[in-house]
């Protein structure tokens, strides 16, 4: 394991991947922590404020069992990264990557050099990432419209072990950023804030 998820008098770290390729993995600044601010008021978590930039090759990504990415367009993971992702996600790690517009065919790709033998497979919607603290009946809430399709959360699985997740035409990271940033309704940026808390939730109680 990473470190100790149970514990609470520990305070927890999660960071935001910074990738190459040339996608804007900069991409919603205030997201993360209003995320951070959401799940230790709403679930009692002890997650730090400081949110850490961390590369997918780098020793420090072991230090965070959330590591949360986004953009657009083309993302690229070395042969070392490969391994070093692939290592910290059979370790205990968990990578998120809430696609903020065309980053599905680039990440799928990199994806499946790091668990080559896995299936890309769309989780049900009575898979129990949906249904922690905040029930989603119908999966992914719909944040923001991209191409007219409904949200899909694609995910990957190692011995039985959900590793990565991928959300689709949901656009979560926008939701979770500050509501006049992308003009959201308080009711769409809640839904958004209640859907990665049960992310959260799931990630520190399963891995």
């Amino acid at each position: 394991m990473l470190i100790s998820l149970s514990a609470q008098c520990q305070q927890l770290k999660i960071a935001l991947m910074k990738y190459s390729g040339g996608g804007d993995w900069y991409a919603n600044p205030t997201s993360l922590p209003n995320l951070v601010k959401f799940c230790n008021q709403e679930l009692h978590t002890n997650i730090s404020d400081d949110i850490p930039t961390v590369e997918p090759g780098s020793v420090e990504i072991y230090n965070y069992p959330y590591v949360h990415a986004t953009g657009h367009g083309n993302v690229i993971f070395s042969s070392s990264d490969v391994e070093n992702l692939r290592r910290y996600l059979l370790a205990g790690g968990f990578f998120h990557f809430d696609d903020n517009y065309g980053t599905k065919d680039f990440v799928f790709r990199e994806m499946a050099k790091v668990f080559p033998d896995a299936e890309m497979v769309e989780l049900p919607t009575n898979y129990e990432i949906f249904h922690q603290k905040f029930d989603f009946p119908n999966g992914l809430p719909k944040i923001h419209e991209h191409d007219n399709h409904a949200p899909v959360a694609y995910a990957m699985f190692h011995e039985g072990r959900l590793v990565f997740l991928y959300t689709w035409e949901c656009d979560l990271g926008d939701g979770w950023e500050d509501p006049q940033v992308h003009n959201d309704t308080q009711e769409a940026h809640l839904k958004a804030l209640k859907m990665g808390a049960n992310i959260i939730q799931y990630v520190f109680n399963h891995n």
